[in-house]
């Protein structure tokens, strides 16, 4: 799979992440103009290269992102550390870690805290509510509330508790026919019922859980069991009603994760929607996006690879290189509509060149 992220802030230049690519381009082509060198018997040493170290895949050798066989350190230079790609080969992600949980609390105090079932599919606290409702007025200040087209969300009871209140409907009104997306005091919440009315579609995918087995705050409840309490959330795309993916005595590795948020990201590409919210964990969201962003500057590769906190919202654009999507474009216009002649200056002057000094 060949995707990018591109991430962009006031201060920096778009940068290029690469889950394929792990070595930044000047470094690609210091190497490649040591390896035509004669001046020394080492400069045909290969650039370094890292992987996901994935138990079922081989490392990949570096890739530069340009074809050319003919660019220089020059060209390079002159994009300034920019990238382009064709618009409809994007998609904008709304990264959101859920809400603080009651886990997070006691796990503070005690980490074996996070091995008790005291925290079984742990609810979001009242501090995390007010976390919820600031990140949500956030949401509506930005006007990011009405460009959202589809939320995906973690089929644990915090992520959804936190999705469906930064962005979901208003509180439910009575009268109104259409389903909640959450019902009164879910998760012992004192919260009244939330409604789906103008909100987003919700589903709620496997793919983007939390690190698997051995917490119970990281297992979930029976699809039977959530149905009742978040209504409007499209569940259909979970197939087992009871949670067959936790164990109580194996937990997901590091890099497991990471091939699953890989899994995840690809799957986005099957779906039509072009600005997408995901409401997930700490730790599934550090370790997918720790693939990217190596040939990036240090400080805008912290911006995507830290930490998430409590109801942290991060923006990124994901760019399909690969034509993984196939999604055509809805603003392209080929032109010559009528058609008729179009002989471009270059190319009178590709067939003069006597004139190209005058």
């Amino acid at each position: 799979m060949n995707i990018t992220i591109i991430y962009s802030t006031p201060t920096a230049s778009s940068c290029v992440l690469n889950s394929s690519s792990f070595v930044s381009l000047p470094t690609a082509l210091t190497s490649f103009s040591k390896l035509l060198s004669s001046s020394s018997s080492s400069s045909s040493a290969s650039p370094p290269h890292r992987s996901l170290r994935l138990r079922s895949r081989t490392t990949l050798p570096p890739r530069i992102l340009c074809s050319s066989s003919s660019l220089s350190v020059s060209d390079m230079d002159a994009t300034g550390g920019q990238s382009l790609y064709p618009l409809h080969r994007t998609k904008t992600l709304h990264l959101v870690r859920h809400a603080q949980g009651i886990h997070n609390v006691e796990g503070e105090k005690d980490h074996d805290a996070y091995l008790s079932y005291d925290f079984f599919d742990a609810n979001v606290t009242p501090l995390g509510w007010k976390q919820v409702d600031n990140l949500r007025k956030h949401v509506h200040a930005c006007g990011l509330s009405k460009r959202i087209d589809l939320v995906v969300v973690s089929p644990l009871l915090r992520t959804m508790q936190t999705a469906v209140g930064v962005f979901g409907g208003e509180a439910y009104t009575d009268g109104i026919n259409v389903p909640p997306l959450m019902a009164a005091n879910t998760g012992k919440s004192g919260r009244p019922e939330i409604s789906s009315l103008n909100s987003p579609p919700f589903v709620a995918l496997e793919l983007c859980r939390e690190h698997l087995g051995v917490h119970p705050c990281d297992k979930r409840r029976s699809i039977t069991e959530y149905r009742p309490l978040f209504p409007a959330v499209d569940f259909s795309l979970i197939e087992n009603d009871d949670d067959i993916l936790w164990t109580p005595d194996i937990r997901e590795r590091d890099e497991e994760v990471a091939a699953r948020g890989q899994k995840f990201l690809k799957w986005l590409w099957t779906r039509k929607e072009k600005e997408i919210a995901i409401v997930s964990h700490s730790g599934f969201l550090f370790h997918t996006l720790s693939a990217f962003g190596n040939d990036c500057h240090p400080s805008v590769k912290s911006e995507i690879c830290t930490h998430f906190a409590n109801c942290e919202l991060r923006s990124v654009v994901i760019v399909d290189r690969s034509m993984i999507g196939s999604d055509s474009s809805t603003t392209n216009y080929p032109g010559k509509i009528p058609n008729g002649l179009d002989s471009t200056s270059e190319t009178a002057s590709e067939k003069h060149p006597e004139e190209k000094g005058a």
